[in-house]
């Protein structure tokens, strides 16, 4: 049985040392001795819920191939599992987009493997649309939404729960076994606390594209965080949220933290300037830009967040949690996010200074 070569292993809460051993695309062990001859330190593969495309290739404008070629690049940020994330797109562009989803959902990858499909909209607030436009947002419709479920295997749904008829996709959401979170969303406390109540799940990209807190009204992620049955679901780039908001936002969450890239599709390409579609967009200080200096999303993954997280003080196995184990929960995939004997061989191994070294996905090592 083939074992990974590293000095030790984030189980749980504990670094434990030793190797790891996987066969059949499972872990069969882990601590074991003697420890591998190569520095490393594996950790469970991690888990992105909100990735919008990566190295140029953007998800609402690409087919299988170009799939095929960012499960790649996703893969080489430690990511094993991710949700295709669609924003507002046109609606004349929706069954395209969807369907290329869908057999990215349905397909083996080269890369990391596509477990579903994420739509960001377009039951969104105008007011806190951030980028998404404003021509392509609609208002909540019945008939529309479930057109959208069941062109591709939607996981997750992002909408503003204030919009009226948001109620009644809540409850169509949910009786199919559809996570819903609230964001971009000018929603007051008791309407937020509505939507929770009425089976809303997560939070989506707390602080950002949201109405924020105040002395008298607690904004949508103020809602979610004094809830105990909601996810936050936050970006960890130390631009949509600064560190000081970011360690607020780790101790009140605490273990219902989940840390999200929201990766726009310039992610892993150069600073600069980028063409895609109809507009140029700005690589810069690790976020995507539209000209107007509004954030179109991060330029990083998953594994710039997780150095963050341990960079605020947060132990490594506490912010492993974050990327890996706390998404997988959030979509019900107990064999994710774990390295125990018995789970999904979906693993990343470190370097001393947390940079990727070696990705597997159920056991294969990827280039």
């Amino acid at each position: 049985m083939p074992r990974l070569g590293v000095n030790a292993a984030v189980v749980g809460s504990r670094v434990v040392a030793g190797d790891v051993e996987v066969a059949d695309g499972e872990i069969v062990g882990v601590g074991l001795g003697p420890a591998g001859a190569g520095a490393g330190i594996a950790v469970p593969g991690f888990v992105d819920l909100q990735v919008n495309g990566f190295g140029g290739t953007d998800f609402t404008s690409t087919d299988l191939d170009g799939h095929r070629r960012a499960s790649v690049a996703i893969a080489r940020t430690g990511v094993t599992s991710y949700l295709v994330t669609i924003p507002t797109a046109a609606p004349e562009t929706y069954a395209e987009t969807l369907a290329a989803a869908g057999a990215a959902v349905g397909s083996d990858l080269p890369g990391a493997r596509a477990l579903g499909v994420h739509l960001e909209g377009p039951f969104l607030a105008p007011a806190r649309r951030g980028a998404h436009r404003a021509e392509w947002l609609r208002p909540p419709d019945l008939g529309l939404l479930e057109t959208l479920l069941d062109s591709a295997p939607i996981a997750l749904f992002t909408l503003a729960p204030e919009l009226e008829g948001a109620g009644g996709l809540i409850d169509a959401l949910v009786r199919r076994g559809i996570i819903v979170a609230v964001g971009h969303s000018d929603g007051d406390a008791a309407t937020v606390h509505a939507a929770f109540d009425r089976g809303a799940r997560a939070v989506t990209h707390a602080w950002n594209g949201q109405r924020p807190p105040t002395a008298r009204e607690a904004g949508v992620t103020g809602v979610a965080l004094v809830r105990e049955d909601v996810m936050v679901c936050v970006i960890a780039d130390l631009v949509h949220v600064s560190a000081d908001v970011l360690r607020l936002t780790l101790r009140l969450a605490g273990d219902r933290l989940a840390v999200v890239s929201d990766a726009a599709w310039p992610a892993g390409l150069s600073d600069g300037d980028h063409r895609g579609g109809d507009a140029t967009v700005t690589v810069a200080g690790g976020a995507v830009r539209l000209p107007d200096g509004t954030l179109m999303g991060s330029a990083s993954g998953l594994d710039a967040a997780l150095r963050n997280l341990v960079s605020l003080g947060l132990p490594l196995p506490e912010a492993v949690k974050g990327v890996s184990t706390r998404p997988a929960q959030l979509l019900g995939r107990p064999d994710l996010g774990t390295l125990a004997p018995g789970g999904r061989a979906d693993v990343a191994v470190l370097d001393d200074d947390l940079s990727i070294r070696r990705v597997y996905v159920a056991g294969r090592a990827l280039d």
